[in-house]
């Protein structure tokens, strides 16, 4: 069976990780967050007081950095999926908390960080045979993959989803404060200057907003199916 790459794009807590997570497990592809990547570099630039006390980047400092950053992925033996370190370090659970969900976007918005990440995501697909899903994967990272998903959902039913994985983690949450970060961040991602977030003229649409994850895991794989069988 040939290998194929598969890039996931879409809004921000729309259950892309989670469908490229179960596709790429069953299948045997790699898979990669790079959305995990993004967070990895906020969290570092948190760690680094590379944040102004009104929310602007110390920008020549981060980019003079950029280098001292490594951002690598490892299998979790007790969940079956990739871990995200960040120098060595797991740091799966700290990028997904609020603190860095607020900061990732203008993180995101820089040429010189997208660049770098994009140029490392490149060099992890060269091989095909991965699943990658983030905002500019079928747009940027991977114009020519075989298969393209753009996932969506409304902000209302995201926020949800968030606040009920935070909850469900024992981590504190406000569903009002979630709503208005996912607002926010879906602005600034598609008006953003590099990369910003659209659909691929060649991508499926999947709205997801009233489907379980058994239904986008076995509607996923048809998609896959039909291209390598």
């Amino acid at each position: 069976m040939k290998k194929i790459t598969i890039a996931i794009d879409g809004f921000s807590s729309c259950g892309k990780s989670t469908m490229a997570k179960d596709l790429a497990k069953e299948i045997g592809y790699i898979y990669v967050d790079t959305g995990a990547m993004y967070r990895s570099v906020t969290l570092y630039a948190l760690r680094h007081n590379l944040f102004n006390a009104d929310g602007t980047i110390r920008e020549q400092e981060l980019q003079a950095q950029m280098k001292d950053i490594d951002i690598s992925f490892r299998l979790n033996k007790e969940t079956g999926r990739p871990d995200t370190y960040l120098n060595g370090e797991n740091v799966e659970s700290d990028i997904r908390t609020m603190e860095v969900s607020s900061h990732v976007s203008p993180i995101a918005t820089l040429a010189f960080v997208r660049k770098a990440l994009v140029e490392q995501q490149q060099r992890m697909g060269a091989e095909k045979g991965i699943v990658m899903d983030g905002r500019d994967i079928g747009t940027v990272v991977f114009p020519d993959a075989e298969l393209k998903i753009f996932v969506t959902a409304s902000a209302e039913v995201r926020a949800q989803r968030r606040y009920d994985e935070l909850k469900a983690k024992g981590m504190e949450a406000d569903y009002s404060e979630i709503l208005k970060n996912v607002q926010e961040r879906d602005y600034i991602d598609s008006h953003r200057e590099t990369s910003p977030l659209r659909k691929a003229e060649d991508a499926l649409e999947l709205d997801n907003s009233h489907l379980t994850i058994a239904e986008q895991k076995q509607w996923l794989y048809e998609q896959y199916h039909k291209l390598t069988s």
